[in-house]
């Protein structure tokens, strides 16, 4: 039996049909319950498509998935697989220890030696925070004396995320693509700003570390590169207007032929060092190599409803729609020795 967490998640939808559909026994469980270890003591397996944006999930997903996985179940996400998720500091280790093309990335963690590192850093810098998706907490830092700042308040007051940031990208999409459901996205921003989410009312500050990342000039688009076992798929991502950052822009593009081999084929050889049951890449371009900015076990399924099919992982394309959940749950089942 299947153990499934309903209570959260777009991808818990696709798990449940599935198993209907292949009439495989599944029940449904919430792992915010007290005894969550004792109700999947029964199972072969627990799906739990946590997000970043759960605040509640954050403290202890790690943690459950690690202690399910002890008592031999097989986990999606596995511990090997999202224990990195939205903590670039921890990304960052992971690929420079297997060897992956990353960008020069540098974190300190006391303001002496951040100081020392900064007076012969090449200028500008990317500054990230270590948790945010869709290019929040990613800035551009221009100058030795704003860094200076940036420094001195990481080790001090420290950080919290802007409330004002989801307003400020739901004006931008209103802006780019006028619709009511863009306007209704602004109304619930602006209710944000006045009564915050629990993710901001029990955020402490980001502090005790500083991160850098080497800024690559003339990069128009990124591309982002999910691998779900042997299967892979991939959307071009255009920078905003008037910026750096492709992430969250919403101007994408589909068409498999602006996908580079090279991509594909690093990102097939990243999750298989790091032992990813599934993992997106965002790669950018220096000097006609391609290097990983930051991964994440975690992604939207809206973004890719229109990706016209995806690649084996001898490069060979399989074209037509697709379910990323159902990989998911095919690759889970296969390891549990289910036979569909």
């Amino acid at each position: 039996m299947l153990a499934i967490h309903t209570k959260t998640g777009p991808f818990a939808a696709g798990w449940v049909a599935y198993c209907l559909e292949k009439g495989i026994p599944f029940k449904e469980v919430d792992c915010f319950s007290p005894n969550i270890v004792e109700e999947v003591s029964d199972c072969k397996a627990l799906l739990w498509h946590w997000s970043h944006n759960d605040f509640a999930a954050t403290i202890f997903a790690r943690q459950l998935i690690a202690s399910v996985q002890a008592m031999g179940l097989v986990v999606f996400p596995s511990i090997e697989t999202c224990w990195h998720f939205d903590d670039k500091v921890g990304q960052k280790y992971l690929l420079e220890a297997v060897h992956a093309p990353f960008i020069p990335t540098s974190v300190f963690y006391d303001p002496s030696t951040a100081l020392d590192w900064l007076k012969t850093a090449k200028m500008p810098l990317v500054w990230k925070l270590r948790g945010g998706a869709g290019s929040r907490n990613v800035h551009l830092v221009k100058t030795k004396r704003r860094a200076r700042k940036i420094i001195q308040k990481s080790f001090q007051s420290g950080w919290h995320t802007s409330r004002l940031f989801t307003l400020s990208e739901k004006l931008r999409l209103a802006r780019a693509k006028p619709s009511v459901k863009n306007i209704a996205g602004i109304m619930r921003g602006i209710g944000r700003v006045i009564v915050p989410h629990q993710a901001y009312r029990y955020q402490l500050p980001e502090k005790g570390y500083v991160y850098f990342q080497d800024y690559i000039p003339d990069n128009y688009y990124d591309i982002r590169i999910i691998v779900i076992g042997q299967r892979a798929f991939g959307i071009k991502r255009m920078v905003r207007d008037g910026d750096f950052r492709a992430s969250g822009s919403g101007k994408i593009i589909y068409d498999k032929n602006q996908i580079p081999k090279q991509c594909i084929e690093l990102a097939f050889e990243t999750a298989s060092q790091i032992s990813s049951q599934s993992c997106a890449f965002d790669f950018v371009q220096i000097g006609g190599t391609w290097k990983i900015v930051e991964l994440s076990y975690g992604f939207s399924l809206q973004g890719y409803l229109l990706c016209p099919g995806y690649w084996r992982s001898d490069l060979s394309w399989v074209p037509g729609k697709f379910r990323p959940e159902e990989f998911i749950i095919r690759d889970l089942l296969e390891e549990c020795d289910y036979n569909t």
